[in-house]
């Protein structure tokens, strides 16, 4: 089914359910949806196998990941490397686009302590992981992990896999967090980090030093930088009203802000089409820019 949505110079056709897989097969809950450099989407499902590929016509390619991933929350891919968080079982793992592991931070079943939890706000910070929600290669060769469900952090690691250091503590002041839960990084290298249960966007140079914070928006479920230079956000349903999805310039201005069905992860291709991941209705609707 097709609608359309707009706001300003920025319209699109939402095509609910767009992708469609073999017969007999269904979703499960969406957790992310990415593009590869040849605009391939790849879904992340929490179902085996995790990963599932189509071309941005909805064409379905293939599907990998069995036994790889527990819990699928996370997905980003940077430079044709996929980027993945178990959150369950604490576990941030990077694959080659067609399925290989490349590198996995965390043990497993193996928790930080960071003492009691509450709505997600922890007692205390903590090291890597307890329950990672997002991992991201960032350009300058590091790789960055939100700590999010069960801690308040950011992690930053060498390629190879060295901790270099973690910034963040609990709560809602400058550089605090409170559920991170989603990465996203410009062209100069900033960071921007979704504080979820904060409702806002903090943004950090890579050495973890606060500069901003974008707010105004429903809890947001993932951040997502486009080829355009804009950011993509999953936000939240807020007092009664729908989900949305928010498109923001580089300098946090809204461009569109368009209803949704509960969106957790955001997807854009070289087009500027999206691609909303859907945990409650298990699919993905796209949003075809038009305008």
């Amino acid at each position: 089914m097709a609608q359309s949505a707009q706001t300003g110079d920025y319209k699109y056709e939402v095509i609910r359910d767009f992708f469609k897989l073999p017969a007999g097969q269904t979703f499960g809950l969406v957790s992310r949806v990415a593009a590869d450099a040849r605009d391939h989407i790849y879904v992340f499902e929490r179902k085996d196998p995790p990963v599932v590929v189509f071309d941005r016509e909805g064409k379905y390619l293939g599907a990998w990941g069995s036994g790889e991933v527990t819990d699928p929350h996370g997905l980003k891919i940077v430079d044709d490397v996929v980027y993945t968080t178990d959150r369950s079982d604490s576990v941030a793992k990077s694959f080659s686009l067609d399925g290989k592991v490349k590198l996995a931070l965390g043990t497993a079943g193996q928790h930080s302590d960071t003492g009691k939890v509450t709505n997600w706000l922890v007692e205390r910070a903590a090291g890597p992981f307890n329950h990672p929600t997002e991992m991201m290669a960032h350009p300058n060769g590091d790789i960055y992990v939100t700590d999010g469900y069960r801690n308040a952090r950011v992690h930053r690691f060498t390629r190879d896999g060295r901790l270099v250091t973690s910034w963040g503590s609990p709560g809602n002041g400058e550089g605090q967090f409170h559920l991170p839960h989603s990465i996203a990084i410009d062209d100069d290298g900033r960071l921007y980090i979704a504080d979820r249960a904060n409702k806002r966007i903090q943004i950090f140079t890579p050495e973890g030093a606060f500069l901003g914070q974008w707010t105004g928006m429903g809890g947001p479920n993932d951040i997502t930088h486009g080829h355009d230079g804009n950011f993509y956000i999953a936000e939240q349903e807020e007092n009664g009203g729908p989900a949305h999805i928010c498109v923001r310039d580089g300098q946090g201005n809204v461009l569109t802000r368009m209803k949704s069905r509960h969106v957790h992860g955001v997807g854009v291709d070289s087009k500027g089409d999206i691609y909303a991941g859907l945990t409650q209705d298990r699919g993905v609707d796209k949003f075809v820019r038009t305008g």
